[in-house]
């Protein structure tokens, strides 16, 4: 059984961050399946679309608190030029009226839980890992695919990165995700994860994490746990 590992190099750069993982299996993410629940996800994520408003009350964007946060937690690591935490994307989408828009099941869930709770969530298929999954500084050139992109790229020395036995799984912490371990329709064991920075956070930390437990559960089938880690429990198995 693969384990996530949250290396030692993170905890020194981020003592103080919580992460969330919900661990789910056996779940059916086919638009197939979920044709019957399909205009409830949509309305879900529709109405976290309008929630996330709450988050901007200042201009720039990067003043409000929710990115801030990340702004300076980004300043702590090598970051490729232009990199920002995948929430501050999420949220410049609502305020420029784009709304984030349906992907596949599972991705349209934990969009919806990231823009209620103003945390940046993501996930990836727990069958396409080599190895463990780690949390960890980059040695640096780590091979990595981004999502809509036909040319590797290489993760830079110092980088804070997701990684596992082949290269990099998503770069500059939470900023871009792979195709390699991308969820899929084909998913069905998911690795989702929601994280802080910010320790006066720890409650919306957890109602977010047993939000996206629940409607995983109820939408997709299968099973599904919480483990909550921080620089006391550094490894879970999943």
């Amino acid at each position: 059984m693969s384990k996530f590992v949250i290396k030692d190099d993170f905890w020194e750069l981020f003592p103080q961050a919580e992460i969330a993982v919900v661990v789910a299996k056996r779940i059916d993410n086919t638009e197939a399946s979920a044709e019957p629940v399909r205009p409830d996800i949509i309305e879900l994520l529709e109405k976290a679309n309008e929630d996330a408003k709450k988050f901007i009350t200042k201009d720039p964007l990067s003043e409000n608190e929710v990115i801030a946060v990340w702004r300076d937690a980004f300043k702590k690591f090598k970051t490729k030029k232009g990199a920002r935490c995948s929430i501050e994307a999420l949220l410049k989408r609502v305020q420029k009226g784009k709304e984030v828009g349906c992907i596949n099941p599972l991705v349209d869930l934990y969009n919806a839980v990231s823009l209620s709770f103003g945390l940046p969530c993501g996930g990836e298929d727990i069958d396409t890992f080599a190895g463990d999954m780690r949390l960890t500084v980059a040695e640096g050139g780590e091979p990595f695919l981004a999502l809509g992109d036909e040319e590797y790229d290489e993760a830079l020395p110092g980088e804070i990165i997701y990684k596992d036995d082949e290269g990099a799984v998503c770069r500059c912490w939470n900023w871009r995700d792979g195709q390699r371990t991308m969820l899929t329709e084909d998913t069905k064991n998911a690795f989702l994860i929601i994280e802080s920075v910010d320790p006066g956070r720890s409650g919306d930390l957890r109602q977010a994490a047993q939000k996206l437990e629940e409607l995983t559960v109820k939408f997709l089938g299968g099973t599904a746990r919480i483990e909550f880690m921080n620089i006391n429990k550094k490894e879970i198995p999943l």
